[in-house]
């Protein structure tokens, strides 16, 4: 397996852009971060830095070439997964001890393309519910403009 790996990568290197180099780093940097315990690889990958309170967290995620679309803004599924990721932390501090939430709706409306450096999602408990978590979220650039807001809801399940 490793002998296939070390070929991708060499494959990788031998007619790579600058930009495909910096999204082979992005990615290599953010495998180690999860390897040495820091997060998932999802949030690793995009580098999402969280802030989490009560009922609400924050989410920031640089934007780069790994997290755009063809028309060089962010992905509508990675603001999505952003949005989602904020959300499910939100909800977590709202859940009862022995207990886990996992989204069972996520209803997103975009407004403007995601440009700029960052991308800032901020979500809030909208009710606590003995079966379900309903969330509100909003994705914003750095120059203030919302790019998406989103509800969602989250089912509790008890750990096993």
């Amino acid at each position: 397996m490793k002998e296939k790996i070390y070929s991708l990568i060499e494959q990788s290197l031998e007619q790579a852009t600058e930009k495909d180099l910096e999204v082979l780093e992005q990615l290599l940097k953010g495998y180690l971060e999860k390897r040495e315990g820091n997060g998932t690889y999802i949030g690793r990958l995009f580098q999402l830095e969280r802030e989490i309170e009560e009922n609400e967290c924050v989410v920031r995620m640089p934007i780069t070439d790994l997290s755009n679309n063809s028309l060089n803004i962010v992905h509508g599924g990675v603001t999505a997964t952003v949005l989602d990721s904020a959300m499910g932390s939100a909800a977590y501090t709202a859940t009862p001890e022995g207990y886990a939430t996992v989204t069972s709706n996520l209803n997103i409306h975009y407004i403007a393309p995601g440009t700029g450096d960052e991308l800032t999602v901020k979500a809030r408990v909208l009710h606590k519910g003995s079966k379900t978590i309903v969330v509100e979220g909003e994705a914003l650039r750095a120059d203030g403009k919302k790019v998406a807001h989103a509800t969602g809801t989250f089912f509790l399940l008890k750990k096993k």
